[in-house]
């Protein structure tokens, strides 16, 4: 049994995506769902997980792919949206655990997504800003995460726009900000 408020669930998403406008006949969706859980007592990233979501109205782009590296191919071997939302509440328990993300961009595209489908939306109330906290505490009007890296002295893991390898380092420039009191959950 889990303790409660013992983890975090940092997420970010990857949606389809295009230079300019949507097509006309598609809309942005959720193709790729990472996920780091957070221990927070323990001040540690403990898992790293990665959720493949094949998109029902929309394809990917050659621009999303060379932002992504995600491919048409790839994707089609994921779960439905529906799927996905499952697994985050049963394997993760979204629902419960209080969750972050870098700017308020995955927790729109998740309300819009699940709106748009028809599917509960999988978390609770608890999101925190990311970016909002950090951008406060070392006073930035706006601030990526790569910036954000770099202001932290923290290297980049993996590949900048990779679910996973983002939530990764979400998590970490959210563990800073626990160990220096300004991130709480």
């Amino acid at each position: 049994m889990e303790i409660q408020g013992r983890h975090l669930n940092v997420v970010d998403v990857e949606a389809t995506c295009w230079p300019d406008a949507a097509p006309p006949d598609m809309t942005s969706e959720i193709i790729e769902i990472g996920l780091t859980v957070v221990d927070v007592p323990a001040r540690k990233r403990v898992a790293k997980h990665r959720i493949l979501v094949r998109p029902e109205r929309s394809t990917v782009s050659m621009f999303c792919t060379e932002l992504t590296g995600l491919t048409q191919r790839e994707v089609d071997t994921g779960v439905s949206f529906a799927r996905a939302c499952e697994i985050l509440r049963a394997e993760h328990r979204s629902g419960s655990r209080p969750w972050t993300s870098w700017g308020d961009y995955d927790r729109k595209q998740f309300l819009r997504q699940c709106a748009d489908t028809e599917v509960a939306y999988p978390y609770g109330e608890g999101h925190v800003n990311a970016k909002a906290v950090f951008a406060t505490a070392h006073n930035l009007r706006r601030c990526g995460m790569d910036q954000a890296l770099r202001t932290a002295g923290l290297p980049l893991e993996g590949r900048h726009h990779s679910g996973a390898d983002d939530a990764w380092n979400i998590a970490a420039l959210v563990l800073g900000l626990m160990d220096a009191g300004q991130f709480e959950v």
